[in-house]
């Protein structure tokens, strides 16, 4: 019975031990000269500034519900893959139904305009941006 957990209490030894070490190196050979500038919080390579509960665009949250979108559709793309042979061309039909579908919503929004995310302003479609003579 010992013998079943043996593996186990061996990798937590190791684990408490390589923590304990590391804490150890770090406090013996870690800067001892904090400032202001060093102990502030830095994220995203850019300085904490303002308010962290500012309003963000609805564009930002649409973009964020399309990748969910696209990240569930390669998640239900893996199992497809592995099963395809025993779904046959029923299965086959399928996948084409389901991509078809996500198509036509992709198609939606780029038409909508939520992936223009640059600075630019919008033309609207059927205008030119040559000027009649």
């Amino acid at each position: 019975m010992v013998d079943g957990w043996l593996g186990v209490v061996i990798m937590i030894v190791l684990g408490v031990g390589f923590a304990a070490v590391m804490i150890g190196l770090s406090i013996l050979l870690g800067p001892k000269n904090p400032t202001p500038e060093k102990l502030a919080p830095y994220e995203c390579g850019m300085p904490a500034v303002g308010d962290a509960r500012e309003r963000h665009s609805v564009k930002f949250y649409l973009v964020a519900m399309i990748f969910l979108l696209f990240d569930i559709e390669i998640a239900f793309l893996y199992p497809w893959a592995l099963a395809l042979r025993s779904l046959g061309w029923l299965g086959f039909f399928q996948i084409l139904t389901f991509f078809l579908v996500l198509f036509v919503g992709y198609a939606y929004v780029w038409r909508k305009g939520v992936l223009d995310w640059g600075p630019a302003a919008r033309r609207v479609r059927g205008t030119s941006d040559q000027k009649a003579a």
